[in-house]
């Protein structure tokens, strides 16, 4: 299926993320800061999308930053941003552009549908 980069920063959350993408058959690179997603974003050439928590706690702007600087390394990467708080105007204005959101908490069937929508 595919490749996501899956960048959260609350390891739990991560884990679950990881082990659900997997289980819908895609394959997963994780990385819980900037720093991390950057190394994955400029070492691996296959990457077809970006699963990013727009709340990080280290970054100003959290997943905002992330999938900023990731879209300048690969222009028209897919990002599907998800946030424990419901989604607001103000939140899509920072979106990068085709980006999607998925509410916290989530199934593994929400996730598959979102996936399956940000990758067609």
């Amino acid at each position: 299926m595919a490749v996501i980069l899956i960048v959260e920063d609350e390891f739990f959350i991560r884990q679950n993320a990881e082990w659900a993408m997997e289980d819908l058959g895609h394959s997963t690179l994780i990385a819980s800061d900037l720093a991390e997603a950057l190394v994955h974003l400029s070492a691996t050439s296959q990457i077809d999308a970006l699963f990013v928590d727009i709340r990080l706690s280290a970054l100003p702007f959290g997943g905002y930053d992330v999938a900023n600087q990731a879209i300048v390394l690969r222009p028209g990467l897919r990002v599907l941003y998800t946030s424990g708080r419901p989604l607001t105007a103000d939140m899509t204005e920072d979106f990068v552009s085709g980006g999607h959101f998925l509410q916290k908490p989530y199934s593994v069937d929400q996730l598959g549908a979102s996936v399956g929508a940000l990758l067609h």
